[in-house]
């Protein structure tokens, strides 16, 4: 290989990047309260100094850095763009990047700006997020020959950054033959399909949950078949719906699938980043050949990896790994085909 060739880049995750604090509840000292309206609040004193049990702070994690990463680990040529703050912590955030074989080229450091930092209150096996979003300029880079990826992996993204979708789109326009990945996050699915009807209408795949799948197609949450005709009709080549405990539906316009999930090895430490998690997994798997129901049955592993441990990527797999657990899973794991 000529010395100033690289591999081409399989896949470029977009989206936003994080510092996340985990603070480490001790359980005595807080409960969950149901509403009563379906909703639950973490309860703790209110005006006390309240003990917690220890603190952990992690670098480089995000819906589309989460990906990133694990798209490196799974021996993908993995590239991340994404805003930081031009500060120490942004500096850490590229260094911890870097460790992990994920190509930083394409990330900014916005002068004057602070990289996001969230503080997550670990309570239990579960977390909620205190988060405060910087409000980055949003630019979708000049991209040289050599950075011309397979992939796009488009995730979640600012509330200002609306119009970045557009330049995506138009970039997309001059390159037919990269394929598009998208899992929108909270203000994606807030701008609405008819704003963002040109993403979902290029994506070779859309991955959300059931209940975001029912607020961007306003289809029954009862049916599911209901909820990808839908989504097809937004334009997705394939769609992937999330049902949590309940397992996830697949479907590329022809033959549908139901997955469960990766049965329980151990008891959950802590669930942050279980749907990145699964999403990159299933995305990881189309980019490296498998079929759809091959990917949908690789997807659910990485998650049962990711809760046994704090934080979103330490539990993250080789693709070696995510066979390895295949090969041990019970004969009940497997994709099971569907008939509208």
């Amino acid at each position: 290989m000529p010395e100033n060739t690289k591999p081409q880049i399989d896949v470029i995750s977009v989206g936003d990047t994080v510092v996340d604090d985990f603070i480490r509840l001790i359980e005595d000292q807080g409960k969950v309260v149901d509403n009563g309206k379906g909703d639950k609040w973490l309860s703790i004193p209110y005006g006390m100094k309240v003990p917690f049990e220890k603190s952990t702070t992690i670098y480089g994690v995000g819906n589309a850095a989460n990906a990133a990463v694990n798209f490196a680990k799974m021996g993908l040529n993995s590239s991340l763009c994404t805003n930081l703050g031009d500060d120490e912590r942004g500096r850490e955030v590229v260094r911890t990047l870097d460790k992990k074989d994920v190509d930083t080229a394409l990330i900014k450091l916005q002068r004057g700006k602070k990289t996001n930092y969230h503080y997550v209150l670990w309570y239990k096996e579960d977390r909620t997020i205190l988060i405060n979003h910087e409000h980055y300029t949003y630019h979708w880079p000049h991209l040289h020959k050599s950075e011309i990826p397979k992939w796009i992996y488009f995730s979640s993204i600012a509330e200002n950054a609306v119009e970045m979708h557009d330049d995506i789109m138009e970039w997309l326009e001059r390159y037919p033959e990269v394929k598009l990945a998208f899992q929108p996050g909270t203000f994606q699915i807030k701008f609405g399909a008819k704003r963002l009807k040109h993403v979902y209408k290029r994506s070779t795949v859309v991955v959300l949950n059931r209940e975001e799948a029912v607020q961007v197609t306003g289809g029954n949450y009862d049916n599911v078949h209901e909820l990808l005709d839908k989504m097809h009709d937004l334009g997705p080549q394939i769609v992937l719906i999330t049902d949590g405990p309940a397992g996830s539906y697949a479907s590329d316009g022809v033959n549908r699938y139901f997955m469960p999930i990766y049965p329980d090895v151990a008891p959950p430490v802590e669930r942050t980043g279980c749907g990145d998690a699964y999403a990159s997994t299933f995305i990881g798997a189309l980019i490296k050949g498998y079929t759809l129901e091959g990917a949908l049955q690789l997807a659910p592993i990485t998650p049962a990896s990711v809760v046994l441990y704090p934080g979103a990527q330490e539990g993250l797999l080789t693709t070696r790994e995510l066979k390895d657990w295949l090969e041990k899973a019970p004969e009940s794991y497997r994709a099971r085909k569907l008939e509208k």
